[in-house]
């Protein structure tokens, strides 16, 4: 069955989109969180690996996997099915195997057609030639052939936050961002408090580095 996708449409996810990783790091940590939201080990996979100018800014859709003995039933639908337009697909796993993998193919063709703008994933993924046959964004921690089927089954979509994977939870609606450097995510709590912060730092940081290449030292321009 086809889908229209309505398009997507967040002033801060437009705003989001003219600053790197880096620089929403760099706000976070201002803000008082010491790791600025950097989520270590996963990188850039599809559609080039770590290369080209491929960035993704969007709202957190958030999928737990768990094995098949964890206490909490089975979602009882496809989470792919329910991938809102200029969302994240955020994708982990509460324990279990780390050789199968969480995500293939045939779910970034049908987030692609839903309006998702990427997948990041906290473990393996599979299908990297297909991933990037459909030029759709993948960021992940590794590669893997085996499917999740066999060992773990989703426990939870979109409705619980995600903690342990960085310095703050990761909760449905936080704004991902990754690009060349890696993936960051940003409160949504904190979204508008770290804006300005980054706004200030770019143009800061334009100023020295201007200096710096007129022959200043990095600690003069400091």
């Amino acid at each position: 069955m086809s889908t229209t996708t309505t398009p997507f449409k967040d002033p801060i996810v437009e705003a989001l989109r003219q600053y790197t990783t880096c620089d929403v790091a760099d706000a976070l940590v201002k803000l008082g969180i010491p790791d600025g939201g950097f989520l270590p080990g996963i990188t850039m996979w599809s559609p080039q690996r770590q290369d080209g100018d491929t960035k993704i800014v969007g709202p957190a859709y958030t999928v737990v996997y768990a094995p098949h003995d964890d206490p909490r039933p089975k979602w009882p639908s496809h989470y792919i099915d329910a991938v809102p337009a200029g969302a994240v697909v955020f994708v982990t796993s509460a324990g279990g195997s780390a050789s199968n993998a969480l995500y293939g193919g045939l779910m970034s063709t049908r987030a692609k057609a839903s309006g998702a703008v990427g997948s990041v994933i906290n473990g393996r993924f599979r299908d990297l030639q297909e991933q990037r046959e459909l030029g759709y964004p993948i960021f992940a921690r590794d590669v893997g052939t085996a499917p999740p089927g066999p060992v773990l089954k989703v426990v939870d979509v979109n409705s619980a936050p995600i903690e342990g994977l960085c310095s703050i939870e990761i909760a449905p609606g936080d704004y991902v961002i990754g690009d060349v450097n890696g993936v960051v995510v940003l409160p949504r709590a904190l979204a508008e408090k770290a804006l300005p912060l980054m706004e200030k730092q770019v143009e800061a940081d334009s100023k020295m580095a201007a200096e710096i290449a007129k022959g200043m030292s990095f600690a003069e321009a400091t």
